[in-house]
């Protein structure tokens, strides 16, 4: 009975997906013969050809004389696009030398016979003035040698370029990930090149994130890139879609999963885009649109991404009070130069619009008719509730984006379904406590949904929620810009509550609309409006603007 239950929840309450987000398989990549350089590198065939047969501790040696050999014809001829190629094919197959064989020169310089001689391979140590950077942490997955599918990699993000793109999967989770605002285990995009003098040869890592070009010999070549596979290892690897549904419905069991992280290294000349996902979600649901957006070199150049992750169980305005404390401690930890661009979906819109909403006590004497140095709550009660209705807007965020958000509820949450879906949710230890506690201190009201205690986040999305319609009676804080972006399903309908009503399927247009804001678009889409192709494209246009 229970897991019919929690299956309803999921199918209709909630919008998801049986698909699975990612699934990677490895593979052996094929060197395409080259036509169009005649016997330029005929011997970069034979060396290639030779490596792929011999044994993988004496491949190695072809695969950088093969490298080598591509290189020196790029320097004299640097449009020649099978060099460039060829030069990319052995580069991964040295990474694939070093999967296979184990030796890499990261602790100490590599002697690498060949019939020709030997070969000295070492690292360019210092990675954009990142000095802790080593290599010696990470295992490189050549991109090449990974087929992906998946709901959320179905577009192949790359730049044709020079280097060969590999994916770096940490070998360990990262201690100080907490302290970071990093990912607790690192997979990320690096481009490999090989330097070339004589018999010694360097590798260089560079971040396509960070670099749009290299130069070889005093002339610029774009740098090859794949942004997509390193997002198709990390899903498929971690497995997100693992845990959403026991965020919703223990969200105490998980409550250090709560947290900011960084997709990518700081940089603090690159405006921050926080990302905040919806009720039963993960980060991982902005996937598609990040892959679409590291596309755009704009993009890439001017804007860095942050996630908030959290337990989604939790009623919102608590997950806004530790998404306040979170971006209280980033920016102890960084310095931002930029005002950052917040984009909710669904639940993560409602969490947003109160980063930008002026409450004072507005909301706590709604509730409890007299300030807080008149009401009697014990020390731990009241300042879970403060922090939950005292807020003002983040000075840090100079723009908003709203996608699917259910700002003035959904009826599903205060239906049949979503009072079923609030039923199974189990409620964090201390915020029962605090809700009995509160409670008692709260002055009633007859016209709001009834809860016993503290209401889970099921009960925070409903339109007759106390604090749903009171939050709404308070305008945003002036000269932060928003926009809403909202799907439809194209079953038509009105956009008051008039039956039938236009929705998404869970969030009606009369929720997500809001007055005031620069821009709304309505797209053609489910409430996964965030991955439609047209809204992607909405928040390119709206990211370039802000730039502007």
């Amino acid at each position: 009975m229970y897991a019919r239950i929690c299956l309803l929840l999921a199918g209709l309450v909630i919008s998801s997906c049986s698909a699975d987000y990612a699934a990677i398989s490895e593979r052996k990549p094929v060197f395409q013969p080259i036509r169009s350089t005649g016997r330029a590198l005929v011997s970069f065939q034979q060396k290639i050809a030779h490596a792929a047969k011999a044994d993988p501790a004496l491949s190695l040696g072809d695969y950088l004389a093969a490298a080598q050999e591509a290189e020196q014809r790029l320097k004299s001829h640097p449009e020649d696009q099978d060099a460039r190629d060829s030069y990319n094919f052995a580069v991964a197959r040295v990474f694939s030398a070093f999967r296979e064989t184990g030796k890499a020169p990261w602790s100490q310089p590599l002697e690498v016979p060949t019939a020709e001689g030997a070969y000295q391979l070492t690292y360019r140590r210092e990675h954009q003035d990142r000095r802790l950077w080593n290599p010696a942490l990470y295992d490189f997955l050549p991109a090449d040698e990974i087929e992906m599918k998946g709901l959320y990699v179905e577009k192949h993000v790359t730049r044709g370029g020079l280097g060969a793109p590999l994916v770096a999967v940490g070998k360990d989770n990262d201690k100080a990930a907490r302290a970071n605002f990093g990912m607790d285990k690192i997979y990320y995009g690096v481009t490999a090149l090989l330097d070339f003098t004589g018999r010694n040869c360097v590798i260089t890592f560079l971040d396509p994130l960070e670099n749009e070009e290299v130069r070889l010999d005093g002339r610029s070549h774009p740098l090859a890139a794949d942004f997509t596979t390193p997002l198709a290892v990390m899903l498929a690897r971690s497995n997100p879609k693992g845990m959403e549904l026991p965020r919703l419905l223990r969200p105490q069991k998980y409550a250090e999963t709560a947290r900011v992280s960084r997709i990518q290294p700081y940089d603090p000349n690159k405006t921050v885009v926080l990302v905040i996902h919806g009720l039963k979600d993960s980060p991982a649901t902005w996937a598609p649109m990040i892959n679409s957006l590291w596309a755009d070199k704009e993009i890439r150049t001017n804007y860095q991404f942050w996630f908030y992750s959290y337990p989604s169980g939790y009623p919102y305005p608590y997950s806004a009070a530790i998404l306040r404390k979170e971006l209280d401690a980033a920016e102890k930890r960084f310095s931002l130069k930029h005002k950052m661009v917040v984009i909710g979906h669904s639940m993560g819109g409602c969490i947003s619009r109160l980063l930008i909403t002026d409450a004072d006590e507005k909301l706590w004497m709604d509730y409890f008719g007299k300030k807080p140095s008149q009401v009697s709550l014990t020390p731990q009660t009241k300042r879970l509730v403060e922090e939950s209705l005292i807020f003002d807007h983040r000075s840090e965020i100079g723009r908003v984006i709203f996608i699917s958000a259910p700002l003035k509820g959904s009826d599903l949450a205060s239906g049949w379904p979503g009072r079923i879906g609030s039923w199974l949710i189990k409620a964090p230890f201390t915020l029962i406590n605090v809700g009995n506690e509160a409670f008692k201190a709260v002055v009633t009201t007859g016209d709001s949904l009834k809860v016993n205690g503290m209401p889970n986040s099921v009960d925070t999305l409903a339109p007759n929620n106390r604090f749903v319609m009171e939050i709404n009676k308070l305008p945003l804080a002036p000269g932060i810009p928003y926009h809403t972006i909202m799907g439809d399903r194209g079953k038509g309908g009105n956009h008051d509550k008039t039956r039938p009503v236009q929705s998404d399927g869970i969030v009606p247009y009369w929720s997500s609309h809001m007055a005031g804001a620069e821009s709304e678009l309505v797209v053609p889409s489910s409430h996964s409006a965030h991955q439609n192709e047209q809204a992607m494209e909405e928040v390119e246009r709206i990211l370039r603007l802000h730039q502007n």
